[in-house]
């Protein structure tokens, strides 16, 4: 890590080489003694009669000596660096400080010499309670170290097709991944990208058409710039932007599903769950075979991917001898209810259909497979069932955090309430309330979940995913108290911290009654609304409201305008 520092120095610096990290105090530059001399009287006689080459030599002197001081300073900052690195050895029980007591004078020095000649790998465990606090410190001083070092860094996540050319997206061309290692970090991130799906070879064609994106790597960029949690800068992303990030791309159609490829007979393939397999064996030969935790994440058809697919991944990385790695799920706007529509249409197109029949004739078009535990609880031909969430959460054994927008615009538009800029009208109206009560039931049994009563759709990958709360928390303390919960809980079998909730779910019954939702904007206008705007926008009649609720309307004006 000290040394990525030093090349971006190095760099940054443009035509000056990068300076090697200082090897011990002894061999810091020391600034020269003070001159007692008062300061008008020191060498005037000289500095008169002396020619421009003794000025010149002089001048060169005083660089030399201001460039030491400098070095000096900015070997402090290494010392303290080291220090503050050397904590990581000393693990519970002291054991760092008893070995450095142990080691005499000629031990010390090979070990000095050993530290200069190479790098070393950084172990985290020993300060993972305070990571957040531990990586701030180092950050800063590798700023006061090299101050142009944090803009130098790369924050790109860079592309690899999979070596395995038979795993592939819908149109044959090689799947893939975007990696952004960190070195030193035993945390790896990978996120299951989203995007609806297509389940026959109509839609699929349409699919193909207007979003070959989700469809083909051909057109993939190099890099990509991670944001939200997958953001590599701490104000993002507090708890996870020094973990290893892998974004993976979605071009399988499937919801992460599928296990067909492409033939004569298929003309699009559709391997989503081969391809995360696919990328978890190369993953393993860049250094996920020594993580302590992986997270497995994903927002809308990714967040079902993760419901889909966490099980799995565990279960393969045991099979290749890593049992030790923590695998954790989080799914962000990917629990969908099978409901009632609010209209019912035929199954024309992906937008119309029921997800319950888009899913039963997905399943059979893309040889869609569902982890063996769900599967076991329903009937031959029902394993659609999986794909929703309150109905394999019970049987997944890796604890899984779910985010929840109550009001979440994909299922709305599912459902068949197109919220055009018009009015709704007040079965429309008493619909979407439902719909938030009909989520809010099938969350309480989730041990960690993180539920607003917006109108909105993902967000752990949005640059404004740690402005939203419910009840005083955001959603990154929530996953932060999560992590530490399944920590301590590893360690001691505690219960849950005290004052860090993870179970976080709005009680308000409106969309957007709670004040740190998402903006919206009137469709026609762009102009920002606030939440009685926006209610009276959608027909809300407050008089009537006011009147169920057994309240004055002015109270119910205000406690919509609190948030309340």
């Amino acid at each position: 890590m000290l040394a990525a520092w030093e090349r971006a120095a190095g760099s940054c610096a443009g035509s000056r080489a990068a300076k090697p990290a200082p090897a011990a105090l002894s061999s810091l530059p020391s600034p020269p003694a003070a001159d007692p001399r008062p300061r008008g009287r020191r060498g005037g006689a000289r500095w008169s009669a002396g020619g421009a080459a003794r000025r010149r030599g002089l001048a060169a002197a005083a660089a030399t000596a201001s460039g030491g001081w400098r070095r000096a300073a900015m070997g402090t900052a290494a010392v303290h660096l080291l220090l503050l690195l050397g904590l990581l050895n000393a693990g519970p029980g002291g054991e760092g400080r008893k070995g450095w007591r142990r080691r005499g004078p000629a031990a010390r020095e090979r070990g000095e010499a050993a530290a200069a000649a190479e790098s070393f790998p950084l172990d985290f465990t020993a300060v993972e309670g305070n990571m957040d606090s531990f990586m701030a410190q180092v950050k800063s001083l590798a700023q006061s170290l090299y101050p142009c070092s944090a803009q130098a860094l790369p924050h790109d996540l860079r592309l690899h097709l999979l070596h395995n050319a038979s795993v592939t997206c819908n149109d044959g061309s090689p799947a893939g991944y975007y990696l952004k290692e960190s070195k030193g970090s035993r945390r790896w991130l990978l996120f299951l990208e989203g995007g609806w799906y297509c389940f026959n070879r109509e839609n699929c064609d349409t699919r193909y058409d207007t979003m070959r994106r989700l469809m083909s790597s051909r057109e993939w960029p190099a890099t990509r710039v991670g944001t939200g949690i997958l953001s590599s800068q701490p104000e993002e992303n507090p708890h996870w932007w020094n973990a290893n990030m892998v974004f993976i791309p979605y071009c399988s159609s499937d919801v992460w599903s599928g296990a067909s490829s492409k033939s004569e007979k298929n003309e699009y393939a559709f391997m989503g769950a081969l391809i995360i397999q696919e990328v978890i064996k190369e993953l393993v030969e860049k250094g996920l075979g020594t993580a302590k935790v992986l997270l497995l994440a994903g927002s809308s058809a990714g967040g079902t991917g993760v419901l889909l697919n966490v099980d799995r991944v565990a279960e393969q990385l045991e099979e290749m001898g890593y049992p030790g790695i923590q695998v954790r799920g989080l799914a962000d706007s990917g629990w969908f209810l099978d409901n009632k529509q609010y209209r019912r249409t035929d199954c024309i197109d992906t937008i119309t259909c029921a997800p319950t029949e888009a899913i039963r004739r997905g399943i059979r078009y893309w040889n869609g497979i569902v982890p063996e535990r769900c599967k076991l609880q329903f009937k031959e031909g029902e394993e659609w069932n999986c794909f929703f969430g309150y109905k394999i959460y019970p049987t997944l054994r890796c604890p899984v955090f779910v985010v929840q927008w109550l009001f979440d615009e994909a299922q709305l538009t599912v459902d068949n309430v197109h919220l055009t800029g018009q009015p709704v009208q007040e079965g429309q109206w008493l619909y979407i309330q439902n719909l938030g009560r009909e989520l809010r039931n099938t969350l309480k049994d989730v041990t960690a979940s993180f539920a607003p009563a917006c109108l909105s759709h993902e967000i752990i990958t949005r640059n404004h995913w740690t402005d939203i709360q419910v009840k005083g928390t955001s959603l990154p303390r929530a996953l932060h108290c999560w992590d530490r919960s399944l920590h301590e809980s590893n360690k001691n079998g505690k219960a849950p911290l005290k004052g860090c909730p993870i179970h976080l779910i709005d009680s308000c019954p409106w969309p957007h009654c709670n004040p740190s939702c998402p903006t919206i904007r009137d469709q026609f206008t762009g102009q920002e609304m606030n939440v009685i705007q926006f209610l009276m926008h959608m027909g809300f009649d407050v008089q009537k409201m006011a009147q169920q609720q057994g309240l004055e309307p002015s109270k119910l004006l205000g406690m919509l305008s609190s948030g309340n």
